[in-house]
């Protein structure tokens, strides 16, 4: 599954205001209910899951980069945004360091095999390098989209 295929582009937080990690997915959810992917009691809800999740086990996977996601009933087709914070969240990461990158994914419920495509390409990228160190570099959305459409390219 391609990044085109479910990051909602408009709701790209190109400079995250949040100085923890649960008032960042709470950014990044309201951000998509603004743009109208969610509605608002679904968000909040969804911002509660992931941050449920997140205290079971941390989506900071290192390198400056975390993943939070959740499965939900209220959505019928993967949703991504994605957030960055040039000052660094907390993210609990497992090398301790701050998240700068930030790509959180909402899934059907019922459809785990689309959850699982999503992840395996979010995690494929996140793996490169060079891939995570543009990520950090974006200060808007425009760049944003433009490195995620270029993956969606390389992956051919």
């Amino acid at each position: 599954m391609k990044f085109a295929e479910f990051v909602c582009f408009e709701a790209t937080v190109a400079s995250l205001q949040a100085g923890n990690r649960d008032d960042a997915i709470t950014e990044l959810v309201s951000s998509l209910e603004k743009v109208g992917k969610l509605k608002k009691r679904t968000a909040k809800d969804i911002a509660t899951a992931i941050i449920k999740r997140e205290n079971e086990a941390s989506t900071g996977m290192g390198k400056g980069v975390a993943i939070p996601h959740v499965k939900h009933k209220a959505v019928k087709d993967v949703i991504g945004v994605v957030g960055l914070s040039g000052a660094g969240i907390d993210f609990f990461a497992l090398d301790k360091q701050p998240v700068h990158s930030v790509i959180l994914l909402v899934s059907p419920l019922e459809d785990p095999d689309k959850h699982l495509q999503a992840m395996e390409n979010i995690f494929r990228n996140l793996q490169q390098e060079m891939f995570r160190k543009f990520l950090r570099q974006c200060t808007e959305l425009e760049q944003v989209r433009d490195l995620l459409l270029e993956a969606d390219e390389d992956s051919l």
